[in-house]
């Protein structure tokens, strides 16, 4: 299943990083490459400066959230207090996600629509997802965990996208580009990257953090004071 998912994956100059980890089930390789990826930018971007966004926009997406994982939401504000003079936007504990696809517009798909591709997506009876959290890496908007393995997570990306097809949503990036991460932090402004890269290094000691994946929501998204916000259309529960 690992060789079939990696087949799935390709570098993607819009990803990051741009080039997936040679094992999609080897926690090592994953969090290494994350974690060079990371350490090698130069200049990192005001994540909230994204074409299309407003106040106004409502998105959808198939996500997973951790809310409820207490543990998780420790080791993320440990994290972010550590990196309080960074200036970042900490995620807050009921807002740390998994973004596993976009579905498109809410304006452009139209409610039946988004129940019966919640009922496809529940048919398929997905399986659970059993994941650790590592901390840290980065992109050149954000501070996020590294999560490991990723051979389930691509099976899934693959399989909620190929229901969006067959119903003919707009849909997002192909699973060919998904890095799945987990943000703590989003960047405000447009900096030298190294005092971050610096601060972020000196957190990869922690421990990863055992999680599971039990459920997808299917949200509508929205930004909120330099957070994301959603209300959740529908939860899937995993098997």
């Amino acid at each position: 299943m690992g060789e079939h998912a990696l087949s799935l994956l390709a570098t993607d100059s819009r990803s990051f990083p741009v080039d997936p980890p040679g094992d999609l089930d080897a926690a090592a390789a994953i969090v290494r490459t994350d974690q060079q990826a990371f350490d090698a930018v130069g200049r990192m971007k005001d994540h909230w400066a994204r074409p299309g966004w407003s106040d106004r926009t409502r998105r959808l997406y198939w996500m997973a959230t951790f809310d409820r994982d207490r543990a998780l939401v420790d080791r993320a504000t440990q994290c972010q207090r550590a990196l309080t003079d960074l200036g970042l936007d900490p995620v807050p504990a009921d807002g740390l996600h998994l973004t596993l696809l976009r579905i498109g517009d809410a304006s452009a798909v139209a409610p039946a629509t988004v129940d019966t591709l919640a009922e496809k997506v529940a048919a398929i009876a997905l399986p659970r997802l059993p994941l650790l959290a590592h901390p840290l890496a980065g992109s050149r908007g954000a501070v996020r965990f590294s999560v490991t393995p990723w051979t389930g997570l691509v099976a899934l990306h693959a399989q909620l996208a190929q229901a969006g097809r067959e119903l003919g949503v707009p849909g997002g990036s192909g699973t060919a580009g998904f890095r799945p991460h987990l943000g703590i932090a989003y960047n405000p402004v447009d900096r030298d990257a190294r005092p971050v890269v610096a601060a972020v290094g000196a957190l990869r000691h922690l421990a990863p953090v055992a999680v599971t994946v039990e459920a997808v929501d299917l949200v509508e998204l929205r930004r909120e004071r330099s957070a994301y916000r959603w209300t959740v259309r529908h939860r899937v529960p995993l098997v």
